[in-house]
């Protein structure tokens, strides 16, 4: 269980990767079979320090419903071009580790992710998002340390400018 006080948890080096962890947790196997499909596994396996913002099963659903299909209409859709499928994945990924207390110090600021997508940092009394046009993406856990970085699950995937019209 995740607790307040971060400190611990930055003082056990975390074993597992990033990737090995998403593997771990079913609540992650859109992620983990989107992360294959586009062949960002290795990438996310190196040594980083990498943040990832990561959509559960749940968050993946939620943005199908708003763009008015169901999961498996929605892996259609963005399977259907690989290249798209990695911008969409990379931009939930900031090169370097970024705790949650970090990012007070962002607050309102622009961050370039690692597909180039600039994303406006919101942190306002412990509660993160990201921002990038219309779509938002709400941090529900944070801080879930691993071996190459550390993960903040979001409640939905946040979208590249280009795929909102």
């Amino acid at each position: 269980a995740m607790t307040e006080d971060t400190t611990a948890a930055e003082g056990d080096a975390a074993s597992e990767s990033i990737v090995d962890i998403a593997v771990g947790n079913p609540d992650f196997s859109t992620l983990v079979e989107l992360l294959t499909l586009a062949e960002l596994v290795e990438t996310l396996s190196g040594e980083g320090p990498f943040t990832v913002f990561a959509p559960t099963n749940a968050a993946f659903e939620a943005l199908a419903t708003d763009l008015g299909t169901d999961l498996a209409g929605f892996s259609k859709m963005v399977t259907e071009d690989i290249e798209f499928l990695k911008t969409v994945l990379l931009t939930h990924v900031y090169a370097g580790k970024v705790m949650a207390a970090d990012t007070a110090a962002l607050d309102g600021q622009e961050v370039a992710m690692v597909s180039g997508e600039k994303a406006t940092v919101s942190s306002k009394d412990g509660a993160v998002s990201l921002t990038i046009g219309t779509s938002v993406a709400n941090v529900v856990t944070a801080d879930v340390a691993a071996s190459n970085g550390v993960i903040h699950i979001v409640d939905k995937p946040i979208l590249p400018l280009a795929a909102q019209d």
